[in-house]
């Protein structure tokens, strides 16, 4: 559904960020996206959805295709109209509107004023909580309702594919909980393809099928999420569970190699 192959992305001509960043994202899949803070996820979802332009950012090497059609340095309208919808980090909500008419504007690129009705009510349906707070001004939302908006609001828009950027984020255990339950529904109900940006690991790897590994612009390691989870490097550094006393450095524990993933 998805292939990006060895991307490099430069923020205002001068800023390497991504390193060669290859990926796929199968038809109905969950891929999770992992790494520590400025490793180049969050880059890499904007790279997909074109939000690198507002930034000043380009994909100056490689290429990203979306159901065999190029779309890298592409614009994010056309992107939203291809089924490709980010659900931004920070809980970006329209503070100032309702939250009914949050999940409006979500469904605007949807003309047809019954279908955009039974769509609320789809989202209603897997975010209960959402029905009590329509007239709610939703900057005075909590941030796990927040969250839930953000994802129904991207539900409106009918996406094919869903870029999830730190869901988790300041977020509750029991809240995180819910909301990747509600995710993993969504996922094999409509199915809909997540790729999914977390810090959170463990709440990602128990839903993901698949799982990249990020460092500095670079992925440096990839398999199934259950792989991944027994890997000696991700129970240290990303799950917090050693086999010694005490952690170690790491350049001790780290088995995997550094290496350019390329897709062929």
């Amino acid at each position: 559904m998805l292939t990006v192959n060895n991307i490099e992305v430069i923020y205002n001509s001068v800023i390497l960020v991504l390193k060669g960043i290859s990926l796929q994202v199968p038809d109905g899949q969950i891929v999770a996206l992992l790494g520590a803070n400025g490793a180049g996820k969050s880059t890499t979802l904007k790279a997909i959805s074109g939000l690198l332009k507002p930034e000043l950012g380009e994909v100056t090497r490689g290429k990203i295709v979306y159901h065999g059609e190029r779309i890298e340095n592409g614009d994010p309208r056309r992107a939203v109209l291809m089924g490709i919808i980010q659900v931004v980090e920070g809980r970006d909500v329209f503070e100032h509107l309702t939250s009914e008419d949050n999940l409006i504007i979500g469904g605007s690129i949807q003309k047809d004023r019954s279908r955009r009705a039974r769509d609320l009510e789809k989202v209603y349906e897997y975010f209960p909580r959402l029905t009590q707070l329509k007239k709610r001004v939703s900057g005075y939302l909590s941030g796990g309702e927040q969250q839930m908006l953000l994802i129904g609001r991207a539900l409106m828009a009918h996406p094919s594919i869903m870029l999830m950027d730190e869901p988790s984020m300041g977020l509750a255990p029991l809240i995180v909980s819910e909301i990747f339950r509600i995710v993993k529904q969504i996922n094999e109900a409509e199915k809909t393809s997540i790729l999914l940006v977390e810090q959170n690991a463990r709440a990602a790897l128990s839903m993901a099928d698949h799982a990249y590994v990020m460092e500095n612009g670079h992925i440096v390691l990839d398999g199934p999420s259950d792989q991944i989870r027994e890997n000696e490097d991700i129970k240290e550094f990303y799950l917090g569970l050693s086999q010694v006393g005490k952690r170690k450095s790491y350049r001790e524990v780290k088995h995997y190699k550094r290496r350019k993933r390329w897709l062929g």
